[in-house]
């Protein structure tokens, strides 16, 4: 009896000297930090304290479910074990200099609502079965060095409300998959090598508030029943090889705070707002609390 109490005393004793958090999530954690140069970044963690004192970690019921280190000079690249943290919501590495490939290890994070990664200098493929992060709601891929083609699987998370991937090197088409993303309100692909014909089926994307395809090779006629959307607010399609005919929905176009196809401009608008380092703290704020 006494051994069981002595036990039981030394795990209570064990998980608040390691922060309340399991061995597995602290050796993931303790991976992020060597893998990603920890003794180099602005605010740096103290491997001897408990976890719940490591900068941008939050903790809650002995678990860590947030990960927020942007703009905080990471480096090197991301360990697989980060799939250990299996209650992670948020993983915001946001505004750093990760490089390396995404980790397969990411499509295990099943729970997660946000990531992102934006302006980086991670390479490679997203993988494929990203669409393993059924509760994803926000996805910042923008601004690194990702090539191949979007997975077909990213049309299966369907709690998605902001896809940012513009400024990369990616290939190939819109899938056709993106139609059934019902909640996009996001969708920005620009300064990319995309081609092929937009889908018509995006016109189904009915709370779809940016769509912005500039700067690629997509070609054919852009489906103008997408101008109709009722909360689209700014497209853009510059710099594209759509066919060169006129936009008859002049309504739809007057409605748009910016409208841009080949220099044909309604309104000013910065683009450049839409990716700020604001933009990414409030996104992180809007969706974390309010996606189950």
């Amino acid at each position: 009896m006494r051994k069981s109490i002595f036990m039981l005393f030394m795990v209570v004793v064990g998980q608040f000297l390691s922060g309340q958090v399991s061995d597995q999530e602290k050796n993931a954690l303790i991976d992020l930090y060597n893998t990603a140069n920890g003794d180099t970044w602005t605010k740096s963690w103290d491997l001897k304290a408990p976890v719940s004192s490591w900068e941008g970690v939050k903790i809650e019921n002995n678990k860590v479910v947030s990960i927020n280190l942007m703009n905080n000079n990471l480096r090197g690249s991301l360990p697989n074990s980060i799939g250990d943290l299996s209650n992670l919501k948020v993983l915001n590495l946001a505004l750093n200099r990760i490089g390396g490939d995404i980790p397969g290890g990411i499509t295990k994070l099943e729970k997660l609502v946000v990531l992102r990664l934006g302006k980086n200098k991670i390479t490679g493929v997203i993988p494929e079965n990203i669409g393993n992060l059924e509760k994803l709601v926000v996805l910042d891929l923008f601004h690194n060095s990702l090539s191949g083609e979007l997975p077909v699987s990213m049309g299966d998370i369907k709690k998605l409300k902001v896809v940012l991937l513009s400024h990369n090197e990616l290939i190939g088409t819109i899938p056709l998959t993106f139609g059934k993303l019902k909640y996009l309100e996001r969708l920005e692909l620009a300064d990319n090598n995309f081609s092929g014909i937009v889908p018509e089926n995006l016109d189904k994307l009915t709370h779809l508030k940016m769509l912005v395809l500039a700067e690629n090779n997509f070609r054919g006629d852009f489906p103008e029943d997408i101008l109709n959307l009722p909360n689209l607010e700014l497209v853009q399609l510059q710099n594209n090889k759509f066919g060169k005919h006129h936009f008859n929905n002049d309504a739809a176009k007057d409605r748009l705070a910016l409208f841009d196809f080949d220099g044909n401009k309604i309104r000013d608008f910065d683009i450049n707002k839409l990716n700020s380092e604001k933009d990414i703290r409030t996104a992180e704020t809007r969706f974390e609390d309010g996606v189950n």
